[in-house]
């Protein structure tokens, strides 16, 4: 990320923890949208997230459909079970990182017409540049190996409507793909049938730290519901460090660096080979926040693979790679050190139709849109379409 003028942040100090204001935060990204000429860009952040959704706990637990579950998180009886959360070798915000925290001492969040989590997207969005941007949990990744899929059910259940009946309607710039939760497939239709035609909802989305099989016969209703939507369907990598073999790496970044493309890396291989995109054929698949090397390295693989053994993949017309390119992908954390390398990964892609700009923020490892403007092999038309127009037209977004 080139950062021109360093800006010292403004600091707030409660005497116990910092943190920085976003406008603040961000100056330097204000300063490259400005010197590119942003404002004449379409630009759509397809992964942004909440900083921490379970700062409001109370208020999405309130939408629990099941009494006793609901009584019990109230009492906070079972909010280890509720909410299983993360568990690294390291803080995420060391080796020099911004520490940042969002509470309500530090940040003051000062219209009060809508929702401090529009409010904050709102902040962000201004001083990047973004015209659109599509929000996640953060905390809530981690449900997909959540112990008991009833609750993972019950809690994503409570944070979708919390979601679109709380904060999307402040504004009609921030929207959401629809948590799955995918351990139970007979829920998930009903998620689709209940939030599909939400105006904030854009899509719906899997985290892929899960172990049941996307192609298990139990999905087929859960893909036919969601291709006749029009909405993709999206996989949102992230880590589990209680992997067996993740376990063993003292590092984060060893387990960053593997975790976002771990479980991404099975689900499209598992996809491909059973026959997914030929059963549903107009069905969008996006892969999130599992940057963009492991694309060319499945690719080939995969199609290694099939042409020595293709009985085992009846259902395939032509080479996995030929699928994975008429999906989409989102492009943080783009991997942007060795740029011959980078423009070989884009064409094999075909990332002007296919690849969506992302940010990530406000976690530790976001990108701006300069990441995608100052690369020289693009054309500006390409840019463009990378920038924000492929996810106007998957999104279905006005203009």
């Amino acid at each position: 990320m080139a950062i021109t003028d360093p800006v010292e942040p403004r600091l707030f100090n409660t005497g116990q923890r910092a943190g920085y204001d976003t406008k603040f935060h961000l100056a330097n990204a204000t300063r490259q949208a400005q010197e590119r000429g942003f404002e004449d860009v379409l630009i759509v952040d397809a992964d942004a997230h909440h900083l921490n959704e379970m700062t409001h706990y109370g208020d999405i637990i309130k939408y629990i459909p099941d009494e006793v579950l609901r009584n019990e998180a109230r009492m906070g009886e079972r909010s280890g079970l509720m909410y299983p959360g993360f568990r690294s070798p390291q803080r995420h915000s060391l080796s020099g990182r911004i520490l940042r925290y969002r509470n309500e001492d530090l940040e003051k969040f000062e219209d009060k017409t809508v929702h401090p989590e529009v409010e904050f997207s709102l902040r962000e969005m201004k001083a990047i540049g973004i015209d659109y941007q599509v929000v996640f949990p953060t905390a809530l990744l981690a449900l997909g190996m959540h112990p008991d899929p009833f609750i993972e059910t019950q809690l994503a259940w409570a944070y979708c409507r919390w979601l679109t009946e709380e904060v999307l309607p402040g504004s009609p710039w921030v929207k959401t793909m629809v948590y799955l939760p995918m351990n139970q497939p007979e829920a998930c239709v009903r998620f689709v049938e209940q939030f599909g035609d939400n105006p904030g909802v854009v899509g719906f989305m899997v985290t892929s730290a899960r172990y049941k099989p996307v192609h298990a016969n139990d999905y087929m209703p859960l893909y036919r519901a969601i291709e006749e939507t029009g909405l993709p369907l999206s996989f949102h990598a992230i880590y589990h460090q209680q992997e067996r073999m993740f376990e063993g790496m003292n590092k984060f970044l060893s387990v960053h660096a593997l975790g976002f493309i771990f479980y991404n890396l099975v689900h499209m291989t598992n996809m491909v080979m059973n026959g997914i995109p030929e059963r549903f054929p107009k069905l969008k698949l996006l892969w999130i926040e599992s940057g963009l090397a492991w694309i060319p390295f499945l690719m080939q693989r995969l199609d290694n693979e099939y042409l020595m053994r293709s009985s085992e993949a009846p259902l395939l017309r032509k080479l996995p790679s030929d699928y994975m390119r008429e999906m989409f992908y989102t492009t943080q954390p783009i991997e942007n050190h060795d740029y011959g390398l980078l423009e070989t990964t884009l064409r094999t892609i075909n990332a002007e139709t296919q690849l969506l700009f992302s940010s990530d923020y406000p976690h530790w490892d976001f990108n701006l849109p300069s990441t995608i403007w100052d690369l020289p092999f693009l054309t500006e038309a390409a840019k463009r379409r990378i920038l924000g127009e492929n996810a106007r037209d998957l999104f279905r977004l006005d203009r």
